[in-house]
């Protein structure tokens, strides 16, 4: 298989190019590092100099259609989009022309260059606020995204069922909650795994937003990988939940980090971030359905191998 992969130079992206140069793929990497690095790649690009090649370009380019012409994928991969990490919902107008009309430009570009499937990125923003009752929350849930981000989610997935009824292009969406693991960049605000790992490790005091009541549903990265890499073939026209199904709050989050560290300092309060979603968690059932998937990697044994990865 041909696989194309926008955002292949950042966190997951970079992690499933691995994955798939490992089952002997061809790769084309679209990244325009304004968050990925070419680090993340560097091992790929000096182990399959032949099967791999990275091209900086911008998803909203025109050049993502000539590109893809003449490299001819049967499978792409979209994970390139700006994140609430980067930034979104700072600037709506700027979200939606990466996000939504970027992604128009991935889809159109498949469908010219005979791609017979797209597998997207989704979020678990496009189910917005969720009640205790709603959890763990199913695909059929109403999606209310509060955010730019969830809500330029919801408007590819549309553009995807578009494109599968009208130019016979399938798809797979998969909706992600919060993905952790190696390769991940502690910011402020940023992913909270990361930030807790790299602030405990610099001897540096962490901060609970809101009353770290909030709840997550932690995925790790290999597991996320793991599901895109069967959805190339499996789960076509369908938006499938890659989640743990667990519910884990910040503050146990942030005593299991603490843990692996071996610190004992307690965490500060913070205000909550504005818009943040109280409780999240997916029910990843439909997904061992239609993909053969489950989740693996137990939560104390993922944060280990952050605590590794950033430690060194």
């Amino acid at each position: 298989m041909r696989a194309l992969v926008t955002g292949g130079a950042g966190f997951i992206g970079s992690t499933l190019v691995d994955r798939l140069l490992a089952e002997d793929h061809s790769v084309d990497v679209v990244d325009d590092l304004s968050s990925g690095t070419l680090t993340n790649l560097a091992e790929a690009r000096r182990e399959h100099p032949r099967r791999l090649t990275f091209h900086r370009l911008d998803i909203r380019s025109s050049a993502i259609a000539e590109l893809m012409g003449r490299r001819r994928p049967d499978v792409v991969y979209h994970l390139a989009a700006r994140t609430a990490v980067a930034g979104s919902g700072t600037d709506p107008l700027e979200d939606a022309d990466v996000n939504v009309l970027g992604a128009l430009r991935v889809i159109e570009a498949a469908r010219q260059s005979d791609a017979t499937k797209v597998v997207f990125a989704s979020s678990a923003d496009i189910f917005g606020q969720l009640a205790a009752s709603d959890l763990p929350v199913r695909e059929s849930h109403a999606q209310r995204p509060e955010t730019t981000e969830g809500a330029a989610k919801k408007a590819v997935v549309d553009y995807l069922w578009t494109y599968r009824q009208r130019h016979n292009l399938e798809f797979t969406a998969l909706v992600l909650p919060n993905v952790y693991g190696p390769r991940q960049v502690a910011s402020k605000p940023g992913p909270v795994v990361a930030t807790f790992v790299a602030r405990l490790l610099a001897g540096e005091a962490c901060t609970l937003e809101g009353n770290g009541r909030q709840t997550r549903d932690f995925v790790y990265v290999d597991d996320v990988v793991d599901a895109f890499a069967r959805a190339a073939r499996r789960g076509g026209g369908l938006l499938l939940n890659v989640g743990t199904g667990v519910e884990t709050s910040i503050s146990a989050l942030y005593q299991a980090v603490a843990a692996a560290v071996g610190v004992t300092r307690k965490a500060l309060p913070g205000p909550r971030r504005p818009g943040e979603a109280a409780r999240v968690c997916l029910d990843p059932s439909r997904a061992e359905l239609h993909l053969g998937w489950k989740p693996w990697t137990g939560l104390e044994e993922g944060v280990a191998a952050v605590v590794d990865a950033l430690g060194t």
